[in-house]
């Protein structure tokens, strides 16, 4: 018994991701799923494969009370679902990135804090358990302080999601959040989360393909820390071979980590190298399972850490470095 058996999920957008929440919920021994899109044909295979109850409105879904729901959608309808289902009564796990604008980010966090929920944004990179050894290696600053760090993600947008059309996703398409810059956020948010707070960036982004999108395919983010750190943050739609990998400088070592080999390489001035590798059959699924089990875990003992501050931040940084490539300057990014 996983203890998830008496919760009732509700997943919104029965798109890949929402299909690969849903098989996970039934992994973790969630039984009472319901899934919602208003697309009665991506519903289909959702039904067929995991027999489990569909809706094509949310209000009609969440009149059974849920105590969780997962949001599943184009950016731009984020933060306005979080609020339905706040409202609702239950506690909330939203896919990255929490928004495509600042507007109501604001609003979500009162109302979380009003109604007592949790707000988890989807972050899944923080899963992977190299990650968290890095994570645990930087905060026991055995290495120094870090000076410099490297992030990157490249992949063709075609390839990402090869049964569907890239050009009708939200990732091609600027109305519904899309974007280079926000849909591969988990690199600016690994680069908050290992290197602590910006204070200034500039970033370089545009149009470098043939791909039919009206949104940024390329981008290179210069960040600022804090601490003295610099990092580079580059992201992209256009590589035709996956790339994914970072690498952090510190004053007695450097570490380096690449996926989906899933490798953390080491280095210390005094004691060589080392690597550290993943778990006996570690699959690239499992950080999704990992990062599921946190959210529904938190929803059982009613408490977790803030995650819609860190959220807020990564959207912030996004549109900031939007705004710098537009108007081709440094911006001082103020408390």
């Amino acid at each position: 018994m996983s203890g998830f058996e008496y919760l009732h999920v509700v997943v919104v957008g029965a798109g890949s991701i929402g299909r690969r929440h849903i098989g996970n919920l039934k992994k973790l021994g969630v039984t009472q799923i319901t899934a919602v899109d208003p697309d009665v044909e991506r519903l289909k295979p959702v039904i067929e494969e995991f027999g489990i109850i569909p809706h094509i409105e949310l209000e009609k879904a969440l009149e059974r009370k849920p105590q969780a729901v997962l949001i599943c959608t184009p950016p731009s309808m984020h933060v306005e679902q979080c609020l339905v289902a706040l409202n609702a009564g239950a506690h909330v796990f939203v896919e990255k990135p929490l928004s495509n604008s600042l507007g109501r980010i604001g609003e979500l966090e009162k109302e979380a804090r009003k109604a007592k929920k949790i707000v988890q944004v989807g972050y899944n990179l923080r899963f992977i358990p190299a990650l968290h050894t890095l994570k645990g290696i930087l905060d026991e600053g055995n290495l120094g302080k870090p000076m410099w760090g490297r992030f990157e993600v490249g992949q063709y947008l075609p390839d990402w999601r090869p049964t569907q059309d890239y050009r009708q996703g939200y990732s091609a398409r600027k109305e519904l959040g899309g974007g280079i810059i926000l849909d591969a956020s988990h690199e600016i948010d690994l680069a908050l989360w290992l290197l602590g707070k910006p204070i200034e960036l500039c970033c370089m982004a545009g149009r470098t393909s043939d791909l039919e999108m009206d949104v940024e395919d390329t981008a290179t983010i210069l960040l600022r820390f804090e601490n003295g750190a610099q990092a580079d943050v580059h992201l992209d739609c256009v590589q035709r071979e996956y790339s994914r990998g970072l690498k952090i400088a510190f004053e007695r070592g450097t570490a380096s980590w690449s996926w989906p080999d899933n490798i953390l390489r080491i280095f210390e001035v005094e004691k060589g190298e080392r690597l550290i590798y993943p778990p006996v059959g570690y699959t690239a699924n499992q950080m999704y399972v990992d990062e599921l089990q946190h959210f529904l875990c938190s929803v059982v003992v009613g408490e977790a850490e803030d995650s819609l501050t860190g959220g807020r931040e990564v959207v912030r940084i996004a549109l900031e470095s939007l705004r710098s490539s537009e108007e081709r300057t440094w911006v001082t990014l103020n408390a």
